[in-house]
Formats: structure tokens, sequence, C-alpha cells
């Protein structure tokens, strides 16, 4: 049963379902793994309730949010396998919060330091963390792709698909995954890799992603797509996998 399937009428239902939406898009064939904002902010330092966390970490999603980081380390590893590029993203602050502009607004905690350049919580979680030559983007607002070099370095590298980790669900990862697919990438986003502080929220965004925008799939048929796929699909224009490549004797194309 979807995740969403608790809290959808049965009028949306029947309305998405005549309309033709929720198709399956389908991966394709060159994937990318992308970690949202997966930093102490939004996880605390360790898993605890989550009205527990939030006095420490405003923007923290609790207990759920470790349990999407185990997820995620699950298809991490995989993609470490196949040797595919991974990109990592925080939002680090101007302590001043200029650079978030009205973005700041939206909440009366803005003025707590958990969120500015240097700060823990700014740190990508250890059990996730990025290796050296891993792509890293520093944004400043909710998408990946605003601001940012992301669309020119996925271009370089010829990926057509996007699998989506991270947080939250109904901002950043919402955000990332619309602005992708406007970008013509397909999308994947593993369900159980994806959280959010509101459980309304997660479930909602995700049907809407899914019925619109991207596929929403179970973590195990994300991993048996990446089972499928071979080993060392981008050593011909990633340096990190041509270097691991040739360390362990592989043939680089």
């Amino acid at each position: 049963m979807p995740i969403w399937d608790d809290v959808l009428s049965d009028t949306d239902r029947q309305v998405f379902e005549a309309a033709g939406w929720g198709k399956s898009a389908g991966p394709g064939e060159r994937p990318v793994l992308m970690v949202i904002d997966v930093n102490y902010n939004f996880v605390g330092d360790r898993p605890e309730p989550i009205l527990e966390s939030i006095k420490r970490w405003r923007f923290s999603c609790g207990e759920r949010g470790w349990q999407g980081v185990a997820a995620t380390r699950r298809v991490l590893d995989e993609a470490r396998r196949l040797r595919l590029p991974v990109v990592y993203t925080t939002n680090p602050r101007r302590p001043d919060g200029f650079d978030l502009g009205v973005w700041n607004l939206k909440n009366h905690r803005a003025e707590e330091e958990v969120d500015v350049q240097g700060h823990k919580g700014n740190e990508i979680v250890a059990e996730v963390a990025p290796l050296p030559g891993d792509l890293f983007i520093e944004k400043k607002k909710p998408s990946a792709f605003f601001g940012t070099p992301l669309v020119s370095y996925l271009v370089a590298l010829k990926a057509d698909t996007i699998i989506l980790t991270g947080t939250t669900t109904s901002g950043c990862v919402r955000a990332s995954a619309v602005d992708a697919i406007s970008d013509n990438f397909r999308v994947v986003i593993p369900e159980q890799c994806v959280w959010d502080r509101g459980e309304l929220s997660h479930k909602v965004n995700l049907f809407d992603l899914q019925q619109k925008y991207c596929d929403v799939m179970e973590v195990d048929d994300v991993l048996g797509y990446l089972g499928g796929l071979g080993v060392g699909l981008f050593d011909d224009v990633w340096p990190p996998a041509r270097e691991a490549a040739a360390k362990a004797g592989g043939l680089v194309r």
C-alpha cells in the first residue's frame, strides 16, 4: 500500500486516475545519486523523538530522519560499488542571514546559529559522509539547482537520471525534483530514503511527486534497478571512478 493511501480521499484518487496521472516514467541508464541536506541540522546529533530533538536543532526531523539515514546508506553503498557519481548538498548561511533572504522570515527561531557557516549542523552525518572526490553543492535556496553549477556537472557526466535521497520531502527534495525534471532528467525517489518533519507533508508531497513528476519507489526496487547496471558506467567521464578502477586493476574505457 502506498504511504499516502491513508490520507488520500476517494475523490482525489478517482480524479488522478481519470486524468491519467501516476504512470511510471522509468529510470534511465546513467543515474547519479543525490544526498540532499543529510546534515545534523535535519536529524539532530542522535536518534531521539522529534519534539526533543527540535529543542536543540530547530530543523530536525528526529528519529524518522535517522531511519532515513540508514535506508540512504544502503543505496549509497550500492552506488559506491558501481562507482556512480554522488552529489551532496548542504545550506549554510552567513551569520547575518542575508544570503537566505526572505526565507528567514518564515521562522521565529531564525537567529539561532545551528545553520551558520562552520557550525556542526551543516556537516553531513558520519553514516553517509562524503568521500574525497564526491561533488558538494552549497545552496542558499531549497532547490539544489537554483544558483548552483549542478546542471553543468550533470551534463558533463552525461547523466540521465537522478536518484534523490534526503530531506525534507516537502521542501528541498521536492524543489530539487521539480527543477530536475524541468531540465529533463528522470528522477527516482526511494521512499524510505526521504523524510520530513511533518507526516502529512511527507505523504502528500510523495503522492504529488509520484503523480506528476517522478517515480517514488521502494528502496528494495531501487536497489534492484541499480543491481542491473554495469559497474563503471561513468569511468570515462568521472575522475574519482576512473582512479578507483585503476587502483583496483580494472579496465578504464
